[in-house]
Parts: C-alpha cells; sequence; structure tokens
C-alpha cells in the first residue's frame, strides 16, 4: 500500500522534488527526485533524471540508511526534520560515502551528534577525511547485526566495489527489505516509487549495470553468494530509481546472469586507482568503459583499500594492467611496488594522472615498465586542469585500444571462422558509403559505415549497425545527435583512407578534413554528397554490433545529379 505523506517541490527553475512514503512498517523511504539530471559522473547520459533514496527505520531505536545529494541541503532537512526530531535518531548507516548518497552526512552530525555512525572500515576511514570532527562510530562486517528493537534487526552484507571500496548492504529482518545503495539501482526519476512496469526501467537497469556494476563482475558475484543467506527478500530500496517488489527475483537473476558471463572472459584487465582521489575514480571507470566495449573482463582495486596479496592475485590474474597514480605515501608505494614485481613482459599495461595535487609520478614506473619490455598500449593520460568531456572520450577510447591488442588474435580467428562459399556470399550484401560524425560538448568522433538502411517513413528513420568497440559507440545512445553524411561515387577515396585509419586516444580525426557545424553541433563534411541529421530513438543489441534506430529531422543534398558510393566487399564476416 503506497501513502505518499507528502511531495515537497523546490523552485520550478530547478527541477527538484521530494516524495515520502512508508514502504513497511515503521519504514519511510525519503526520494530525492532530481528530474533533469542530465549526466552522472562521466559514465552515461540520463535520460529521465535521477533520484537519492534514503530511509528511516523505526523500532525501539531509529536509524537513518543513507542521506542525500548536498543539492537537496534544505529540501531534505526540512523533510527529515518534519519526520522526526534529529535527537531521536540513534543510528547513521552509511552504505557507501560517495557524495550523493553522503552528501549531507556532516550536516546530519550536527544535528544529530549523539548519533553513531555504522560503515564498513573503509567507509569510517573516507568519512573521517569528510567530516572534519569526532564522530560516534561502529564498524561492521559481513554478517553483524544491529538489534532495534520491535523486531527490527538489521544484519550487514559486504559488498565492497559495488561500486565504491566501502559499499555494505542492509538488511531488516522483519520487513525482509534489503537496503542497497548503488547495487540493484538505475537512474531513472518518476512519481511512482516501485517497478510495476519493467519494459520502461529495462535499458535503465542494464546501462546502469554495464556503466557501474560490470567492471567488477567478480565483487557482484561474491556478494550475490552473501546476499543467498538472506531470508527472502521482499523489497530491496535502492539508492537510486525506483524500489524494486514487483520484479525482485528477475532483476536479480539478470546481475547474475551479466555477471557469470563478465566472469566468465578469457582475458581480464586490472585497473589499479585510489578511490575518492582527484578524478581517479572518474578516470577509472571511463577506461573501463572503452575495455568492456572489447568484451574483455575489468576489475577496478582500490590501491588504499587493497592488501599486498590481493594486489598479486589481480596481477597475476590480469592479461593487462592500467595504473591511476595514487596519492604519496607508504601503502601506496608497497602497492606500487607490488605490481612492479608481479607483472611480466606478456601483459600489457596502461598509466594515468589522478589530478588529486598530490599524485605519484608516471614517469618513474613508466620508465620501469620499459626497462623490463612491457607493452605500454596508450601513451600516459596526464590531468593538467579539471577532466572535460574530451579528457573522458580519450580515457574511453585508450580503454578500447588497449582491449583490442588484448583481443587481436581472438579476432583473426573469428575473421577466419566462416566456411568459405558463405564468407563469399554474405560479401555480396553490398550497401552505400557514409561517414558518421557526431560531437558532444569537448569530444567529437566519426566512423566509416555501410551497414546503414532506411528502416521507417513515418517517421522518417534510419538504422545504423555499429560494433561495439567502436570510438563512436559512446555518442550514440538515446537521444544522442549526429550526421550521417552521404559519400559521392568517384569522389569518396581520400575520405575513406582518412575515416579508416587507426587514430590515437584523443586524436582529432576531422584534421585536415573540410567541415561546418549542423544544427544539432555535430560536423557536416563539406564533400559529402548529402547529409542527414538524425537523432537516436533506440538501440538494439546484436552480438557484437549495436542496431542504431533514429530519426531523421534535416536533409540537404549538394549535387543532385551524382550517385551515392556503393561498397562491394569480396567477404561477409568482417570490413
Amino acid at each position: 500500500m503506497i501513502a505518499i505523506a507528502e511531495r515537497t517541490p523546490a523552485p520550478s527553475s530547478a527541477k527538484l522534488t521530494l516524495q515520502t512514503l512508508e514502504i513497511a512498517p515503521n519504514t519511510t523511504a525519503i526520494r530525492s527526485l532530481d528530474w533533469d539530471r542530465d549526466r552522472f559522473d562521466i559514465e552515461f547520459e540520463l535520460r529521465n533524471g535521477t533520484t537519492y533514496n534514503s530511509f528511516l527505520i523505526r523500532g525501539e531505536k531509529t536509524a537513518l540508511i543513507d542521506t542525500s545529494h548536498a543539492k537537496f541541503h534544505d529540501l531534505y532537512l526540512n523533510q527529515l526534520t518534519q519526520l522526526i526530531n534529529p535527537a531521536e535518531i540513534d543510528y547513521l548507516v552509511i552504505s557507501h560515502t560517495e557524495p550523493d548518497h553522503s552528501g549531507l552526512v556532516r550536516e546530519l552530525l550536527t544535528l544529530a551528534p549523539q548519533a553513531t555512525v555504522v560503515g564498513s572500515k573503509v567507509a569510517i576511514q573516507f568519512l573521517e577525511d569528510l567530516v572534519h570532527h569526532p564522530f560516534k562510530r561502529q564498524i561492521v562486517k559481513n554478517g553483524d547485526c544491529l538489534d532495534l528493537g520491535n523486531g527490527h534487526e538489521l544484519e550487514f552484507v559486504s559488498a565492497p566495489n559495488l561500486h565504491w571500496p566501502d559499499t555494505i548492504l542492509t538488511y531488516d529482518h522483519k520487513t525482509q527489505s534489503l537496503f542497497t545503495c548503488d547495487v540493484f539501482g538505475m537512474h531513472y526519476c518518476d512519481d511512482s516509487p516501485y517497478d510495476e512496469d519493467l519494459t520502461l526501467l529495462d535499458s535503465d537497469y542494464q546501462l546502469y549495470y554495464d556503466c557501474l556494476m560490470g567492471p567488477n563482475a567478480r565483487s557482484v558475484l561474491a556478494a550475490l553468494k552473501r546476499m543467498a543467506d538472506l531470508p527472502e527478500i521482499s523489497t530491496i530500496a535502492t539508492g537510486h530509481g525506483p524500489l524494486l517488489r514487483h520484479h525482485v527475483s528477475e532483476l536479480i537473476g539478470r546481475y547474475r546472469d551479466w555477471s557469470q558471463a563478465q566472469a566468465k572472459a578469457e582475458t581480464t584487465v586490472a585497473i589499479f586507482y585510489a578511490a575518492d582521489y582527484g578524478y581517479s575514480d572518474e578516470l577509472a571507470q571511463a577506461l573501463a568503459s572503452g575495455i568492456l566495449k572489447t568484451g574483455v573482463a575489468v576489475e577496478l582495486i582500490d590501491l588504499k583499500a587493497a592488501d599486498p596479496q590481493e594486489v598479486r592475485e589481480m596481477v597475476d590474474l590480469a592479461a593487462g594492467v592500467i595504473i591511476g597514480m595514487p596519492p604519496q605515501s607508504a601503502n601506496t608505494q608497497a602497492a606500487l611496488s607490488t605490481i612492479l614485481a608481479a607483472i611480466t613482459p606478456k601483459q600489457a599495461i596502461g598509466l594515468f594522472e589522478s589530478g588529486g595535487g598530490d599524485d605519484e609520478s608516471v614517469y618513474p614506473i613508466r620508465n620501469r615498465f620499459q626497462e623490463a619490455g612491457i607493452k605500454e598500449t596508450f601513451a600516459p593520460i596526464l590531468i593538467k586542469e579539471t577532466p572535460n568531456a574530451a579528457i573522458y572520450q580519450l580515457c574511453d577510447e585508450a580503454g578500447t585500444d588497449l582491449g583490442q591488442w588484448l583481443t587481436r588474435d581472438r579476432a583473426v580467428k573469428q575473421m577466419k571462422a566462416l566456411d568459405s562459399d558463405l564468407d563469399k556470399a554474405l560479401g555480396r550484401l553490398s550497401g552505400g558509403l557514409y561517414i558518421i560524425t557526431a560531437k558532444k560538448g569537448e569530444a567529437s568522433s566519426a566512423m566509416l559505415a555501410s551497414w546503414v538502411s532506411q528502416a521507417s517513413v513515418e517517421p522518417l528513420g534510419i538504422t545504423i549497425a555499429v560494433a561495439k568497440d567502436r570510438a563512436i559507440e559512446s555518442f550514440l545512445h538515446a537521444g544522442d545527435q549526429f550526421i550521417l553524411n552521404v559519400l559521392e561515387e568517384g569522389n569518396y577515396q581520400h575520405l575513406m583512407k582518412h575515416f579508416l585509419k587507426r587514430f590515437a586516444p584523443g586524436a582529432d580525426r576531422f584534421a585536415g578534413i573540410k567541415v561546418h557545424p549542423a544544427a544539432n553541433g555535430s560536423p557536416i563534411l563539406g564533400e559529402a554528397l548529402a547529409y542527414l541529421e538524425c537523432e537516436v530513438v533506440s538501440r538494439m543489441e546484436c552480438s557484437d554490433h549495436w542496431l542504431v534506430y533514429s530519426t531523421v529531422d534535416v536533409g540537404r543534398v549538394s549535387k543532385p545529379d551524382a550517385l551515392t558510393a556503393v561498397h562491394h566487399r569480396k567477404v561477409g564476416n568482417h570490413y
């Protein structure tokens, strides 16, 4: 039974609102609805905003699970003080310390200095740097319990690296509710607090997993194994998006299936970084996103929290190693020494600065790797200022380059896999030649394409097949805009040659090419026979490609009597 107690509107320009409701006996959700947020970290653009969910559980004692984003300072604290006198809050449970969930911890502890902060050991360490004054604390580990009275016994499940190293889940035995923060969440803002219509949520749920959980598939499986010891779960109270009540088993099962597929990958890259330092989290995630496009698994390891044995095991497991330079300290020096001692010339490496102001230098460790004969797949990524979209795109492309290098033998094997006659027959499917161009913020990309077709008349729409490991893939999500440039017969070879060449991560794909901006901001090629301005509506996953369906808004032809360039292939299993 949904009982919406209050919905507090913010000023219309801010599009921030609150929603409170009873989700179980003595359990209140405080949902901070951020309707217009269009980007989260750097992982993905948001089509449907997001929410930051906080929960109040009242037994004989009272616990607050997580707070909210700092942008909800007045709205959240005003609502909380209407629900409860802060002096009555006995425990503040911190699922993890990422600012979108802990952004008001300092203010909450000012209002409720008597509250005991409950969290993992790593979370408490992070909070000491965040709060900057003494507070009561209780460190919990997997299986520990906290009795609030009246049947509300909280049991904690350790879930490190989902998607921060300090994550814990909280299970209330009375209500069979599991409070999961980021895990099983999605960026989806809606008045409906539950997952009634799964068809509306499918794509956001998977995209969220791919960006935040996929890079730690083994950690997901470990957390699911610990969750299996809990009694029945009736509600998953997520930190983002709708709470899960109608499809709990289905959505947990998807995490298991996706993670098992990732964990079975023959090739893994270990990304070592310093969580919550500089821009290391965002840069590591951008690199992981690029690697995952190539079918290579990723493991993210926090250098500040990992012990030497864990570091050694991950280096032994990995085919490639990426290091985000940590702050200078004895602990991180020891971790770097462990990596240097364990890595072999059969592995590939990459390095990036974290931009935290006290980074270890890239160059001494780079020199050590070069002396050991270890392959560097991309030049060190150096951070001189606040990273922008171009820097994150550079990281994405660097990750893709590393993944492609590690899977080069597999790619050749696949090219030879088809029967010769079938191969030749497929090659007789001809198509036009096109250049897709796109721009978002400071980042831009382009790709030669031939798998293009008109797909609908009302509205006018086209489909494009884009390989998952193409750099431009991240520019072709729902809501993105791009230009389809049609090449001219007899005047396309130089453009084809230019856009077929391999570009270094972050390189300008339009250097030396005449372009002018379209109304949607993407480049139009000056030598194109025609162009179409397009907007992505949806994508369908097709094994190694995405089939991207887009509507067409504007089109122009420069030479009405010229013909479209046609691509005739000899074989059908690669291009």
